[in-house]
């Protein structure tokens, strides 16, 4: 009797303090779901948002961006033109020296098939960029870029950083830093000059 008392108390159901209980098994199945599928959706949001580098000799990616002047600048329509467009922002020291060069180069330029498309990352838009534009006395375009739509789509590291495109809209230079536009021995104003009689 003793034995058959022993092995009915070898057989006593589990209670919760013993184990998993079947509703916890479950949910930790449906955690495990989620976050698999939250896994599955950043990888798929993170893959779709990369874009290929935009190198030289590649097409400029195109974009529309809003300027500060009111209206939109979109860079295939300036096809047909030599582009400057560079990135930068007001909070950027080497940006804040370069620019006196860049509206100098973009007066001398006027009445060539040139542009300059200047894209600000400032994230409160005109708020900063105005006042900066108005101290310098800017007057080529200047795009508000806040989102860093095209910071983003040419994959930039820095500010400032300058892409030189052709009339048929492929970069021809990817600049890194400050540049004096002024200078008729800077190499990239020598591209600029060479792309506006060759093409």
């Amino acid at each position: 009797m003793n034995q058959i008392e022993e092995q009915t108390e070898d057989f006593t159901p589990a209670t919760p303090d013993d184990g998993w209980s079947a509703k916890d098994a479950f949910l930790a199945i449906g955690v495990f779901i989620v976050i698999i599928a939250i896994a599955a959706g950043a990888f798929f949001f993170w893959q779709s948002r990369k874009t290929p580098p935009v190198d030289v000799n590649s097409n400029a990616p195109d974009f529309t961006l809003p300027l500060i002047k009111g209206g939109e600048a979109t860079l295939s329509d300036y096809r047909g033109k030599v582009v400057l467009l560079n990135i930068w922002a007001t909070w950027c020291n080497p940006c804040r020296e370069e620019m006196p060069s860049m509206e100098q180069f973009y007066q001398n330029m006027k009445g060539k098939p040139f542009e300059i498309l200047a894209a600000s990352i400032d994230t409160r838009g005109s708020t900063d960029v105005e006042p900066f534009a108005k101290q310098l006395g800017l007057t080529f375009p200047i795009l508000l870029d806040a989102d860093k739509k095209v910071n983003n789509l040419y994959q930039a590291t820095g500010v400032p950083e300058t892409f030189i495109i052709d009339k048929n809209g492929v970069v021809r230079d990817h600049v890194l830093g400050p540049v004096n536009w002024t200078s008729s021995q800077a190499p990239e104003n020598q591209l600029i000059q060479h792309l506006l009689v060759t093409q």
